[in-house]
């Protein structure tokens, strides 16, 4: 077994990035061709490596140059689901995932600093179309579904599991009790839809509920990932237990719906300052216990240095 940290320092509740859309940075901004979505593949190549390290060295310099910690989550989405249709063998998906922690140690190895730690997080995401709850599994069944990418990341440098893009509450179950079987730790991240609901018409809340109630609330925490604040403050808008289980965000840049997003022919970055303001304000008033920031869908490091810059200071009126 790899070594792990002991502890997950973004707990402590210091000002942690993370990074940014990395499938709309990658093909929109850079270029690329991702097939199905599949950041992962680029791993194939020595330029492809070369194109995700550049990506990642973006967000390192970042949090370098703002002094703040970092997660860094492996480019392993879906991976799968999404090798499988690739024509991924067994060994070839393991190795692809140790490969994309690996390079996320050589970059903690260059940056890391006792006041600015890096966290490695292996992701994972869902079995089907992260926007739809259309390949839904039973608990037992999504367990064992993950099992296989959850303890070959045990085998690596990964400090925990974070899987982004959940929309329905037995996968996040199944995930959890795969990662505590592997003995890692893991966040769940869902998803919601422009009502505040997981795709199911779940409440994010009763997700939350569930999730713990079904695990012994195993999961370090939790987070909100592709969806605009706009389409979830009002779901937050309470002073409710389970917000304190919430300490990260990945939201869109754009107001989109995800069937908006789906079918558009252009990347919506929307306004980086906006969202930055955006995160500031929830961080102020709702998610009081946020610590971990990036973005997902649209956004990139302009996102991100915005998100941190409004959102440092409200760090520092509470040290």
């Amino acid at each position: 077994m790899a070594k792990h940290r002991a502890s997950l320092p973004q707990l402590t509740g210091e000002f942690f990035l993370t990074d940014g859309g990395i499938e709309t940075t990658l093909i929109f901004l850079e270029g690329q061709e991702l097939p199905h979505f599949a950041a992962f593949h680029l791993l194939q190549s020595a330029d492809g490596e070369g194109v995700l390290r550049k990506y990642f060295l973006t967000y390192a310099e970042l949090a370098k140059r703002l002094n703040t910690g970092l997660v860094l989550e492996s480019a392993t989405w879906s991976q799968s689901g999404l090798g499988q249709r690739l024509g991924y063998a067994a060994d070839a998906l393991a190795e692809a995932n140790t490969k994309a922690v690996r390079m996320l140690e050589e970059i903690r190895a260059q940056y890391e600093t006792p006041e600015a730690p890096i966290v490695i997080s292996g992701c994972v995401g869902p079995r089907g179309d992260g926007y739809i709850a259309d390949s839904a599994m039973s608990v037992p069944d999504a367990e064992e579904y993950h099992r296989f990418q959850i303890e070959t990341f045990a085998r690596t440098a990964a400090d925990l599991v974070t899987a982004i893009t959940m929309n329905y509450a037995e996968e996040a179950i199944g995930v959890t009790r795969a990662a505590k079987g592997a003995g890692m730790p893991v966040v769940i991240s869902f998803t919601v839809e422009t009502d505040g609901r997981l795709p199911t018409g779940q409440p994010l809340g009763d997700a939350i509920q569930e999730v713990d109630d079904a695990t012994g609330a195993y999961p370090a925490y939790y987070m909100i990932n592709c969806a605009h604040p706009s389409h979830f403050d009002q779901a937050v808008d309470a002073e409710l237990p389970w917000l304190s289980r919430i300490r990260g965000l990945r939201a869109n840049a754009s107001r989109m719906s995800h069937e908006e997003l789906n079918e558009a022919p252009e990347l919506d970055a929307g306004v980086p300052a906006d969202l930055g303001r955006e995160y500031a304000e929830l961080k102020r008033r709702q998610l009081k216990h946020l610590s971990v920031m990036g973005g997902c869908c649209g956004t990139d490091d302009r996102h991100v240095e915005q998100i941190a810059l409004s959102c440092l200071p409200l760090f520092r009126e509470s040290a």
